[in-house]
């Protein structure tokens, strides 16, 4: 079931946080990423393009962990548990509103070798439960 996002939470990921998405690889072992973030509402979208591990994942189980670290604030963390969906529908939206938010260009202009890479994937997770301190 589905959990509202506290009002801390959501104010750390409209800013420039970097967050860290665990998913469960074929072995069972974890795969951590360091990721850009963006927030819908509720849900959190992050991209990736298929193939990546991330991906492949994600397609096989859809269990998530994001870890939200803010660098300001050393001693708060928000780790959300959810459940991931995946489609390459607003995917190149997403990377340019993504990298618009962090680095004030769009994608291709930040990465100019993004014009080599495969579709690109919006995951979009659904918060189950959160645990943390300080910003939930």
């Amino acid at each position: 079931m589905a959990v509202t996002l506290p009002e801390g939470l959501k104010a750390v990921l409209d800013g420039k946080v970097f967050v860290t998405v665990a998913t469960i690889q074929r072995d069972g072992s974890p795969q951590l990423t360091p990721v850009w973030v963006k927030r819908d509402g509720d849900d959190l979208l992050i991209s990736t393009t298929v193939g990546r591990s991330k991906e492949r994942n994600l397609r096989r189980d859809p269990r998530v962990t994001v870890q939200v670290l803010p660098a300001e604030a050393p001693y708060s963390y928000a780790t959300v548990y959810g459940t991931a969906e995946l489609t390459t529908e607003g995917g190149q939206e997403l990377i340019d509103d993504l990298a618009l938010k962090y680095v004030g260009a769009k994608y291709a202009e930040f990465n100019p070798s993004a014009a080599q890479d495969a579709p690109r994937v919006v995951v979009r997770v659904t918060a189950e439960r959160i645990v943390g301190q300080g910003i939930v």
